[in-house]
């Protein structure tokens, strides 16, 4: 296993990188460092767990797009609010909505104190 020292944000970091797995490696990094670029560029979140964690979210979501599984049936992703979750035989909301409904109550909750706890 090789180390590759790579920017994300502008902050270097020493990764490790499996024989073969550059090119896949500087990809992640490149998509990482975007966006997180653009949450920060946004102007709204400052501190850089913050951004870390909202680039996560994003990242999860677009790839929960790209491979469906059973696990995100709209029904299970309704579970993380139980006062919004459809009654029981009402058509659950599509998972996107539920999604970035979600995103805007973390942006909410966590405000512009700057911490996630």
């Amino acid at each position: 296993m090789k180390q590759l020292e790579v920017q994300i944000m502008g902050q270097a970091y020493l990764l490790g990188c499996p024989d073969g797995g550059d090119a896949r490696l500087l990809e992640a990094v490149e998509r990482v460092d975007t966006a997180m670029c653009k949450i920060r560029d946004g102007g709204k979140v400052r501190a850089r767990d913050r951004i870390a964690v909202l680039a996560a979210l994003n990242l999860a979501f677009d790839l929960a797009d790209k491979i469906p599984s059973p696990a995100q049936s709209p029904a299970h992703a309704s579970s993380f609010d139980l006062e919004t979750r459809p009654a029981q035989g009402t058509p659950a909301p599509d998972s996107s909505l539920l999604l970035a409904s979600l995103l805007q109550r973390l942006d909410v909750a966590l405000g512009t104190d700057g911490r996630l706890l």
